[in-house]
């Protein structure tokens, strides 16, 4: 294997002193050495980075982004432009992704549970969590286009606005020092010390000019762009799965995947470890190593990506063929297209969905409840709720694949 490093300028450092307040949990003996110097990042600039990367590198990271771009013309001949498929597997990858990327942070929720937090009829704080996650992945693709500093607020906005405690951080950049470690009292022995907060709209103005760059590979200019974010941690909270929605909107933007979205955050979730380890080497001076798992993850996500879409196209196709009976014009055959996106649905989406009133939207989820292809769980008369379990199968199993290297 060749172990030629990817070298890029190595952080910096300047020295403050820090004076603890204790938030009422900790012992006076875990305050004792609270309280002293530390050191807190410079992020070196990386705007006009010269990027020379060695030859099985190279080809590595062309390789990851041909399988991404393949698996995007997958997903777009498997189901067909004009298929009414095409954009509810699209919506239902971006939610695989979004979940990925907040179990990477510890969050985990079912595909049931974030189904049913979409059509607020789950309390979990973790589904209501990962849904807000889901409104940034989507807000990053839709400004895809422009990738700046608003459009990072924006994701950010959407991010933290749902995240019940948080709000008041939503989409702002902080105005306090943040670290990476054990302790919330002290940044004194943390794994990283992020800048001093004064330094981060100029930090973020130079990764946005960065990301903006059309003469890098495009796998190892989202590594780095995502590296130098994680980086600067230029939010209070959040940072992680909004510099991973950001990671997709440049997909977009540089024309590697338009008409999906890809598990990337799912491949980094099978190596949490080589993932945060690769953060270090990379503020150590080392950008190899979080290419390698850039590129890694992008062909894992081409390949599984394609199985994931595979099998759900598959359930669909069983749909149809239950409903083989039911007229051509009735109201099941609209809903159908959305339950791969929706695959737990109550009487309002329906009516949504179907721009109807309620009977129809009814009469709708009563065909496709008659044909097998939703059950009603619940055994309610009112406020029920209707699945489709084999979709909901389909994306538990590939969470669960996840886990098996």
């Amino acid at each position: 294997m060749n172990d030629e490093p990817l070298t890029i300028a190595p952080l910096t450092y300047e020295s403050h002193t820090w004076t603890a307040e204790n938030d009422g949990m900790r012992t006076r003996r875990h305050m004792a050495g609270a309280s002293g110097s530390y050191q807190s990042s410079i992020t070196p600039p990386i705007a006009g980075l010269r990027l020379t990367l060695p030859a099985d590198l190279a080809a590595d990271t062309e390789e990851a982004a041909a399988a991404l771009a393949q698996f995007n013309s997958h997903a777009r001949a498997t189901l067909g432009t004009a298929s009414p498929f095409l954009g509810p597997m699209s919506s239902i990858l971006l939610r695989t992704e979004s979940t990925s990327s907040s179990q990477i942070e510890n969050l985990t929720v079912g595909a049931r549970q974030l189904a049913l937090a979409e059509i607020d009829e789950s309390a979990a704080a973790n589904a209501q969590i990962v849904v807000a996650n889901v409104r940034a992945m989507e807000a990053a693709l839709e400004l895809a286009d422009r990738l700046d500093t608003d459009a990072i607020l924006t994701m950010h906005d959407h991010l933290l606005s749902g995240q019940r405690g948080w709000e008041e951080h939503a989409g702002t950049l902080r105005t306090q020092l943040v670290w990476i470690g054990s302790s919330p009292v002290t940044p004194i022995g943390a794994s990283h010390v992020a800048p001093q907060h004064e330094h981060v709209p100029a930090a973020i103005d130079d990764l946005v000019t960065f990301m903006r760059r059309d003469d890098l590979p495009v796998i190892a200019q989202a590594a780095i762009a995502h590296a130098q974010f994680e980086t600067i941690h230029p939010f209070v909270d959040g940072n992680g799965r909004t510099g991973r929605a950001l990671v997709h909107a440049m997909m977009r933007s540089k024309g590697v995947l338009t008409d999906t979205t890809a598990p990337i955050s799912a491949g980094l979730l099978r190596d949490t470890s080589g993932y945060f380890d690769a953060l270090g080497s990379f503020r150590d001076g080392d950008a190899r190593p979080i290419v390698e798992r850039f590129a890694e993850a992008s062909r894992f996500a081409a390949r599984s990506g394609a199985h994931l879409v595979d099998a759900l196209a598959g359930e669909m196709g069983s749909s149809r063929e239950q409903m083989t009976g039911l007229r051509s014009d009735a109201a099941g055959w609209r809903v159908l297209p959305h339950l791969v996106a929706h695959p737990v649905v109550n009487a309002a989406l329906a009516k949504t969905l179907l721009s109807a009133n309620d009977t129809t939207a009814q009469r709708a989820l009563t065909q496709l409840t008659d044909a097998g292809v939703l059950e009603e769980r619940t055994g309610k008369s009112r406020g029920r709720v209707w699945q489709h379990s084999g979709i909901l199968d389909v994306l538990d199993d590939y969470a669960k694949s996840l886990h098996r290297r």
